[in-house]
């Protein structure tokens, strides 16, 4: 299975639409993992309308459309793994143990908020990523996404994307 992990599109503040090579991983994502802050419905329409499965949560820049429609917390089995999104975990500083002991049913928490990408394992074995922004680099380089796999239990692939700066208008 291809999953899809997107957080943070704060459309449309941040950008006035999805980035062109992200969209064109929808169809190709049988699971697309959103950790929250959408900020407007319509994108939340959009992604229910093109992905296969939709596993999404809020997030704090949600108001109430959103979150009348979206958990806090989205738990689902995919490919034998028990997977968690979240969007906030707190301050980096100590994240594995407070989400290993939040979460301890859990194989993978993908979370969002902070914007920059992150990818490690708590003791435990909770595998924790947070795909950044690919709308608001915030202070990283480059906005992104990421893809995986999972098969037979395993996550694999796991590919951090970078994606090309955006065109402001500006000159």
């Amino acid at each position: 299975m291809r999953l899809l992990l997107v957080s943070d599109t704060h459309l449309p503040r941040r950008a006035r639409e999805l980035p062109a090579p992200l969209l064109a991983e929808l169809p190709r994502a049988d699971v697309v993992l959103h950790a929250g802050d959408w900020v407007d419905a319509a994108t939340l329409d959009l992604l229910e309308s093109r992905c296969r499965r939709l596993v999404a949560v809020y997030g704090n820049n949600d108001g109430p459309e959103l979150r009348a429609r979206l958990p806090e917390v989205a738990r689902a089995a995919i490919g034998g793994l028990r997977f968690g999104v979240v969007h906030e975990t707190g301050p980096a500083r100590g994240r594995e143990a407070r989400c290993a002991a939040r979460f301890p049913d859990l194989d993978v928490l993908v979370f969002g908020h902070s914007h920059i990408p992150w990818d490690t394992t708590a003791p435990t074995g909770l595998r924790l990523l947070n795909p950044g922004s690919p709308t608001d680099r915030r202070r990283r380089p480059y906005c992104t996404y990421m893809t995986a796999s999972v098969a037979d239990g395993r996550l694999t692939d796991v590919v951090l994307h970078r994606l090309p700066p955006r065109r402001t208008g500006r000159r």
